[in-house]
């Protein structure tokens, strides 16, 4: 906060209150650099703000110095580092968020292997292969920015900048368990954070957000979808269809990917502002798309086919490519069919109105159109009144559509018990935002059904009737105060000033902060208000799943390797 409020000084004594250059998707802070101290009646007060909330927190250990600070038992601290320190298994959530896996760590690593990267969609590299290879592609990169400055903005070349200057990991792959499979598989995942390429993915998705929406099947969420089927005329012969990708971004081949964002530019070329670097762009896209290289244990890959994976660009990168296709094939070839037509990723939904005559063929002919674009198919429910679309239900009756919230058998709904150290806003927050979502999908009768379940699975975790109540009437009473629920809040923060901490059940409470806060320095600053925002400190997913792997010692990676490809052979 003291950092907040000198910068706030510096900026003003400069001449300058407020950055117009600024974005946040590319905001990167300059860690070399910190502002002088503001006017000495400020540094008084922050220093008289800092000095009373440690006299606070002092009386705070003095008062709970007999309580129990931890919500864990020694038994249960003495099983976390057990777990913690045991190479012989591995933790890691499981896809569809069901819940941890504890798996086996050397059939993990086999497992990983003959799925995913002993597969011809990968190529094992060296260590030295790897050196020169990122070497290059950050000499490519670096005199890319640097031949095309005059294309960029001003927080665009400060970002590649700042980003530049950072240490940047290799990024590392694992595998989340689909435990809902039979039988028993793992689902690929690259995290690429802090990674060189990460660095421009995140540019390249910062600059898709002028391509996206021309995509004319885009659509943000099913709050949208709502909203646009609630006032449609449908015809009574009209029916809803939805289909899956299968796989989609390993089924988009890079070069079916690369041209059809080629095309999408050319195509769109006089709805794109004209200062869209498209060249640089291409560029930069072609090289993430295919110099995806991570490690596996102490082993070095390089992903050959589909879309890089874990790179910030992917989900703007599968809508365009195939949102291109659709624009110049699919909506035009069955315009009369497809009275509605939107895609959320790798999720489609439509109302198909059946011709007078070939209905069958037609719409055979439509499927196998969805599923003539490069690699990628698409799983088609046949045309019905009901259909299923990310969290909805939808059913046409008579000439309207009737929404209900759809919720997964398999979910296991494990909300925050009341014995984890959550700051009390994450519980308000889950309320809020589910009362919400179940109000705008639900009828009213529905929408007590639904009400009642959630309320129900809440209580099965650990939390009473008494506590929830007054969190459920301030959630109702803050739905209700909104005017239009479909958007969310637009509260400016550039005069907001901001206190992180993290949260501690016997640690210090807002209030008394604020009231710190309103003693000291509240009087000699211009801020219209102040904001305590508080994280959680480490949960068990935090402590027990890690994406880099330690092998125990007993097995080296290239055994496995060598196993797996015995096993193949003999195959």
């Amino acid at each position: 906060m003291a950092k907040t409020i000198r910068t706030r000084y510096f900026l003003q004594t400069n001449g300058t209150t407020e950055n117009n250059t600024y974005e946040k998707q590319i905001y990167i802070k300059n860690a070399a650099w910190s502002p002088p101290p503001a006017p000495l009646h400020i540094e008084d007060k922050i220093t008289g703000f800092e000095k009373s909330l440690k006299f606070l927190h002092s009386q705070l250990l003095s008062k709970y110095k007999h309580v129990k600070r931890t919500n864990l038992t020694p038994s249960q601290v003495k099983t976390l580092n057990e777990l913690k320190t045991n190479k012989g298994i591995t933790i890691k959530p499981t896809d569809k968020n069901l819940g941890p896996a504890v798996l086996d760590t050397s059939q993990y690593v086999s497992q990983v292997l003959k799925e995913h990267l002993l597969t011809p969609a990968y190529k094992q590299l060296s260590q030295m292969e790897v050196a020169r290879t990122n070497e290059h592609i950050k000499t490519t990169l670096k005199n890319l920015i640097q031949t095309n400055k005059q294309l960029l903005s001003k927080c665009e070349l400060t970002y590649f900048e700042r980003s530049l200057r950072a240490h940047h990991r290799l990024p590392i792959f694992y595998g989340l368990p689909k435990v809902h499979k039979e039988p028993f598989s793992l689902r690929p995942v690259v995290s690429t954070s802090g990674s060189l390429l990460a660095i421009f993915s995140t540019w390249l998705d910062y600059k898709m957000k002028e391509l996206v929406p021309l995509v004319k099947s885009y659509v943000k969420n099913s709050f949208t979808v709502i909203d646009e089927l609630k006032n449609m005329a449908i015809p009574a012969n009209a029916l809803f269809f939805s289909a899956d990708a299968v796989s989609m971004y390993t089924n988009i081949d890079t070069t079916t990917g690369l041209n059809a964002i080629t095309n999408f530019i050319q195509v769109n070329k006089d709805l794109i502002p004209s200062n869209f670097p498209s060249n640089l762009f291409l560029q930069i896209l072609d090289l993430v798309m295919r110099n995806n290289i991570f490690s596996f244990t102490d082993t070095y890959w390089l992903q050959l086919s589909g879309t890089a994976m874990g790179t910030p660009v992917a989900c703007a990168y599968a809508t365009v490519t195939f949102g291109d296709y659709e624009n110049t094939t699919i909506l035009t070839e069955f315009s009369r069919q497809l009275l509605y037509y939107r895609r959320y990723i790798d999720d489609i939904i439509g109302i198909w109105l059946p011709p007078d005559y070939n209905q069958t063929s037609t719409w055979n002919r439509f499927q196998d159109t969805l599923n003539n674009w490069g690699n990628l198919q698409w799983k088609c429910q046949a045309p019905s009144k009901k259909t299923v679309f990310l969290d909805l239900e939808l059913e046409l009756c008579h000439s309207s559509v009737k929404t209900r919230t759809f919720q997964k058998e398999m979910n296991l709904y494990l909300y925050i018990p009341p014995l984890s150290a959550h700051p009390p806003s994450c519980l308000k927050g889950l309320i809020t935002g589910e009362l919400r979502r179940y109000w705008l999908q639900n009828s009213h009768a529905d929408f007590q059904e639904i009400l009642s379940k959630f309320i129900t699975r809440l209580t099965e975790r650990g939390h009473t009737i008494e506590s929830l109540k007054p969190i459920f009437i301030q959630a109702a009473q803050l739905i209700d105060k909104r005017h239009n629920l479909l958007k969310s809040s637009t509260a400016n923060n550039d005069n907001t000033i901001f206190l992180h901490r993290t949260y501690h059940p016997y640690g210090l409470e807002r209030n008394a902060i604020r009231r710190v806060y309103q003693q000291t320095i509240e009087p000699v600053l211009d801020y219209e208000r102040m904001v305590i925002a508080t994280g959680r400190p480490p949960n068990l997913r935090d402590l027990l799943t890690r994406a880099h792997l330690i092998l125990p010692e007993n097995i080296t990676i290239q055994s496995v390797i060598d196993s797996v490809n015995n096993n193949n052979a003999q195959s």
